[in-house]
């Protein structure tokens, strides 16, 4: 076993893999860019190399600076994680030339795999089942197009070099075909350097499934189960669990058998997942090979007991498997959730800014937590927007969807977009718990991805007013005040009377709503509308409380961000800001404006400047957080000039599009 590790990568990846190490002994080197001089996987390694700039190809994806940072802090591995270099078998060759141990698979296995052309014949070689499609190397655009027709629609454009749900498109029909291709091989460019396609038949309603394979040098081959992956979105997973709920025991040892098959085939060395679509009818077809451990692999992790990471490093040195297949047991069921800086009501648009707080349940040994930030960190748009994994193992499943709920309703997070909201809808809907999922369930299920709502009710009105009340009360006196002082007394009281205050909340873009507070000898009387009713508000727990309005009864949830609460009731979110009566004109509505969503960098102009357009065309693309986003009009229109460049990076809020709307 080596003794010094260097770990080509960031994030909670990058401190999983210390964690590993810190079990077996072995020294860490953490690499970063100067965007990440700060985080956290730099803090817990034993010594850290900067390897360049914040631009990943100028850092995490070069080879010259990951080897040169091997030299020069004296490790004799390279761990590269997933992601970035990962799946790339120039830099495998690269290390073993300069006498380092990658910590990975042979190049000869992942360039077999590394093109999903090429893996899905040699698949097809090997009996493995398939979906009809093209992976040939003419990628003339009429030879794809005429693929595309002989597949019949509608048919899946997938970058063959991809992952991650980059560089893929569904196709519903010819109309679209020419459009989606192009931008499927733009991404597929800008994300890999290569822009080959494939295609195949779009099989309604499948569900993910992968499995877990290990091989070692010395021709042995295991699989691990299997995972599912089913829920996605814009095809990136965001929840995994294993086992796969309602597989049959004859499913699983045909698709775990199918998974140890195709490893064979390519002579496979390390962590692997063999990833499958599966059919309403039961059939699995291969969909591709991941040659490097998964950001899911905890969930496997916890239901075998067993530390793939270690595996993947003892192997690495020569090692042989640590069990064999017989030996390797499944125990209960775990489920992974991934929370990410995104606005899922916007499309699951990427988040940046400073993470004003950011709080986790405590793990335990049915709980585990897999981060690389920390409260006060930063959130750039240079990388993937994860923020953390969370992962729950219980004996059974419905025991497994019990504790995540558990889990989900104890993370805070403030500063940054994210999914918070949305993986607790996504836990406690009907259809997951009852294991009925499928790669499209989000996209039809609009209720888990809805945003605050525009009109606050009545409870998080009075829950807004009685918290602000309550803070007041907590207020420091002022120097000198003795504390009893009437003074000093926050209950409204009055010598010859009663007092009366109006405080107005906000919620765009419903405008201002105005709660009358009445303070009476026995407590406070609040007037929303035209109702008037008694009210109190008892803390509970950890930013939970019990409000009482009249005979109505209501557990909720309030936090403070900034200037704006966050009241969430049920599945429901309310978002309010209060507001002085002077300082709260009724909202207008503005002309329309097009402004970048969040922080990126333009990558295209799809109309002329002068162009008349109707309302939703597509006027420019940009690239945020290596994923492409397409802003359109926002009302029928003419386009009167652009305001940034191609490849110009552009802050979130600034006007991109001199546009006159139509009279």
């Amino acid at each position: 076993m080596f003794d010094t590790l260097l770990i080509a990568n960031r994030g909670e990846i990058a401190c999983r893999i210390i964690a590993s190490c810190r079990r077996l002994g072995i020294a860490c080197v953490a690499v970063y860019s100067e965007a990440d001089a700060q985080a956290r996987h730099v803090r817990l390694a034993d010594r850290a190399v900067c390897v360049g700039a914040a631009a990943a190809r100028d850092s995490y994806l070069s080879i010259d600076a990951m080897i040169e940072a091997a030299h020069r802090s004296g490790a004799q591995a390279i761990h590269p994680g997933y992601g970035f270099l990962s799946e790339n078998p120039e830099f495998a060759e690269r290390c073993e030339a300069q006498g380092l141990i990658f910590v990975g698979p042979p190049a000869a296995a992942m360039r077999a795999m590394s093109s999903k052309a090429s893996a899905k014949q040699i698949m097809q070689r090997s009996g493995v089942p398939l979906l009809p499609g093209y992976h040939g190397e003419d990628q003339g655009a009429q030879r794809l197009r005429e693929e595309a027709e002989r597949i019949g629609y509608p048919v899946l454009i997938k970058a063959s070099a991809g992952g991650g749900g980059k560089g893929m498109r569904v196709v519903e029909g010819a109309a679209d075909f020419a459009a989606r291709l192009a931008a499927c091989q733009r991404e597929a460019r800008q994300a890999f350097g290569d822009e080959r396609v494939l295609l195949v038949m779009y099989l309604p309603r499948p569900r993910h499934v992968e499995v877990q394979i290990f091989g070692d040098s010395h021709g042995r081959i295991v699989h691990l189960f299997e995972r599912d992956c089913s829920a996605q979105r814009r095809h990136q997973k965001v929840l995994e669990e294993a086992p796969a709920p309602g597989l049959t025991g004859a499913q699983r040892e045909a698709l775990t058998q199918a998974a140890c098959d195709a490893a064979r085939a390519v002579g496979y060395v390390g962590a692997g997942t063999v990833e499958f679509l599966l059919g309403s009818d039961g059939g699995f077809y291969f969909m591709e090979m991941n040659t490097r451990i998964q950001v899911e692999h905890p969930v496997t992790e916890m239901i075998t007991g067993l530390d793939l990471v270690e595996w993947q490093l003892r192997v690495a040195a020569g090692e042989p498997l640590p069990q064999t297949q017989s030996g390797i047991a499944l125990a209960g069921h775990a489920i992974e959730v991934r929370l990410y800086a995104e606005i899922p009501e916007a499309g699951f648009l990427p988040s940046s800014g400073t993470l004003r707080r950011f709080e986790l349940p405590a793990a335990s040994s049915a709980l585990r937590l897999e981060c690389g930030i920390e409260a006060g960190d930063t959130v750039g748009i240079d990388y993937d927007p994860m923020l953390a994994k969370l992962i729950v193992h219980a004996a059974t499943r419905p025991q497994a969807v019990a504790a995540l709920q558990a889990a989900l309703s104890q993370v805070r997070i403030a500063g940054v977009g994210n999914n918070l909201l949305f993986l607790r809808r996504l836990a406690g809907s009907a259809a997951f718990g009852r294991g009925a999922l499928d790669t499209g369930f989000i996209e039809r299920e609009p209720q888990l991805t809805r945003g605050a709502s525009p009109v606050p009710g009545t409870p998080s009105l009075a829950a807004a007013a009685l918290w602000t009340l309550a803070q007041e009360q907590q207020r420091p006196r002022a120097p000198g005040v003795v504390a009893q002082s009437a003074w000093n007394a926050q209950d409204g009281w009055r010598l010859n009377g009663h007092l009366a205050r109006t405080l107005l909340f906000e919620a765009a873009p419903a405008g201002a709503t105005a709660v009358v507070v009445d303070y009476g000898a026995d407590g406070w009387r609040l007037t929303i509308g035209e109702q008037s009713e008694r009210a109190s508000l008892h803390a509970e727990g950890h930013d939970v409380y019990v409000l009482q309005y009249g005979a109505q009864s209501l557990r909720l949830q309030i936090e403070a961000d900034a200037d704006e609460l966050r009241i969430l009731i049920g599945d429901d979110e309310y978002r309010l800001r209060r507001r002085e009566p002077a300082q709260s004109p009724a909202l207008h509505a503005g002309e329309a404006g097009v402004a970048a969503p969040m922080p990126g960098r333009i990558i295209a102009l799809l109309a002329a400047v002068g162009d008349a357009v109707q309302k939703g065309a597509p006027l420019l693309i940009m690239e945020a957080m290596k994923m492409e986003h397409t802003i359109c009009a926002p009302a029928s229109g003419t386009v009167r000039g652009y305001r940034a460049a191609v490849g110009e990076q552009v802050e979130e809020g600034a006007e991109l599009i001199e546009f006159e709307v139509q009279a």
